[in-house]
């Protein structure tokens, strides 16, 4: 791998586009944000060169070699923007951001004033909205550089990654599978090593089924905690986005950025006062000492085809217990007769789609949520026809049942934490290895334990399933901890704990 990419940076050396420097003493296969950092203070790496390296990653894998299809739009002022960050540091280094220069991918429907968001919808494509959502916003006054828009399940209506605009996404680890979703581009390109942080959306398990399938963290963070606002709406109620990284580190370092108080996202304001100054300042490889980790069996299934989640998950619990940590295994029956009545999405996603059409400048493809169904050019069409059919539905019996059923739901759990004394649960984020390209749907996923009660929960990788010929390394399972609200940053030195004893994270072999 150190080879491949030899021959890119010689390229770039010999292309001139920045001074040079000691290139050899950089790897940018597995980067993180402090090794980039550390790359530009020693004067071994500028920020051309390493926009350029991901810029060639991207044209080698997304739609030729392996065709990932991950990437729907590479920012075309990416090489000009980096030459004014390289003059920026050359001139003024203590005046860059946090993450000056780190190479972010951002799922499609993060609004970006200076680029089409498209919702990975055919007739989206020219889309541009008038301003940056408010955490892209955030990230662009934090120095990183957004690199490219990722392809996701279209709107985010389902995990299986694939959209009219730019087909199915393909899993790097084994291309016969899906990356799961709806945030599977953002997952490929950073387990593919395209970008260094990325972002996802997450109304079921958006974030957390990418993470779990493509070897990787990601945050679905407490509700309240990071505005959604810019974002292409799913559901007034379960929307939550946040970071998908390669580590632990990178991915608290990205929700520093984005947390944060927005008067257009009037929920984050329940966020105020509960942001430490930074989540990576609380990391402990020790956390997992003392711990009482409680492991929610009805999570992991029985039957045959659920035995490789489990051999992973069994690992985990081996080396949690390693590290010092108490499990303690219980069964709650009460959710599964809960977890399927406490969806409210369909009932608030034409409300507020309107809303998010409406707002569009006049220059855009489509005003009305009506306008954009009649095209019938989506790869979700019919479930947006159910959400057009749906009117008023947040003033509905059944909707006022779900709501209050989300709450009889949060109330279960965390009794049952106060119960059995868990400082957190731990379970698969989904039963079964994730869907292949030919299966009808993504099933047997367990996000909603976070998204039907709002708590937070944070995937890493867990280990691989056994080795195939269309997956040489395995399938990536993704382990996932949840507790109460706001205690991201337990759930944080949790996961890193576990990441810095075992380093299980390993990129595909089909992008070297």
């Amino acid at each position: 791998m150190r080879a491949a990419f030899a021959g890119i940076i010689v390229a770039v050396t010999a292309a001139g586009c920045a001074t040079p420097g000691p290139m050899s003493s950089f790897d940018p296969q597995e980067a993180t944000v402090a090794s980039i950092q550390s790359a530009f203070a020693s004067g071994a790496l500028t920020c051309t060169q390493l926009t350029k390296l991901y810029l060639d990653r991207i044209e080698a894998y997304n739609l030729k070699g392996p065709t990932l299809r991950a990437i729907l739009t590479v920012n075309p002022k990416a090489m000009e923007i980096a030459a004014a960050m390289d003059r920026q540091y050359q001139a003024y280094p203590s005046s860059v951001g946090p993450l000056h220069c780190i190479p972010i991918i951002l799922k499609d429907n993060f609004n970006t004033a200076d680029m089409p968001t498209s919702g990975g919808h055919v007739s989206m494509k020219g889309s541009q909205p008038s301003a940056d959502a408010f955490t892209v916003a955030r990230i662009r006054k934090a120095g990183a550089l957004i690199l490219a828009k990722a392809n996701l399940q279209e709107f985010a209506r389902g995990g299986m990654s694939i959209s009219s605009l730019g087909g199915q996404v393909l899993n790097p680890y084994d291309l016969t599978r899906t990356p799961g979703g709806s945030s599977g581009g953002t997952g490929v390109a950073i387990a593919s090593n395209m970008a260094v942080l990325g972002t996802g959306s997450d109304t079921g398990q958006s974030i957390r089924s990418p993470a779990s399938a493509n070897n990787l963290v990601g945050i679905r963070a407490t509700r309240g905690l990071v505005s959604r606002a810019g974002v292409i709406p799913n559901s007034l109620t379960q929307d939550e986005v946040g970071p998908i990284t390669r580590t632990v580190t990178d991915a608290a370092l990205l929700l520093d950025v984005m947390a944060g108080y927005d008067p257009a996202d009037p929920i984050t304001a329940l966020g105020t006062g509960r942001i430490p100054r930074s989540y990576t300042q609380l990391l402990n490889r020790d956390a997992l000492k003392g711990a009482r980790i409680g492991v929610m069996t009805n999570m992991m299934g029985t039957a045959e085809r659920h035995q490789e989640v489990n051999k992973v998950m069994e690992d985990v619990i081996a080396k949690m217990q390693a590290l010092g940590a108490t499990i303690v295994r219980f069964d709650l029956p009460e959710y599964d007769k809960l977890a399927s009545v406490v969806t409210t999405s369909q009932f608030e996603a034409r409300t507020v789609t309107e809303s998010y059409f409406s707002a569009l400048p006049a220059s855009a493809p489509f005003r009305t949520f009506s306008d954009l169904v009649a095209t019938k050019k989506s790869a979700v069409q019919q479930s947006l026809e159910t959400e057009l059919a749906v009117v008023d539905g947040m003033n509905t019996a059944a909707y006022k049942d779900r709501t209050l059923n989300r709450e009889k739901l949060r109330i279960l759990v965390a009794g049952k934490i106060a119960a059995l004394n868990l400082d957190a649960i731990l379970y698969p984020l989904q039963k079964i290895l994730v869907a292949r390209v030919t299966d009808a749907d993504q099933l047997e996923r367990n996000g909603t334990l976070s998204n039907g009660t709002g708590f937070p929960a944070v995937t890493f990788p867990g280990g691989f399933s056994t080795a195939t010929a269309s997956a040489p390394l395995g399938v990536p399972v993704g382990a996932e901890l949840l507790a109460l609200d706001y205690t991201e940053p337990k759930l944080l030195s949790y996961a890193y704990a576990f990441e810095q004893a075992y380093k299980l994270r390993k990129p595909p072999a089909s992008t070297p």
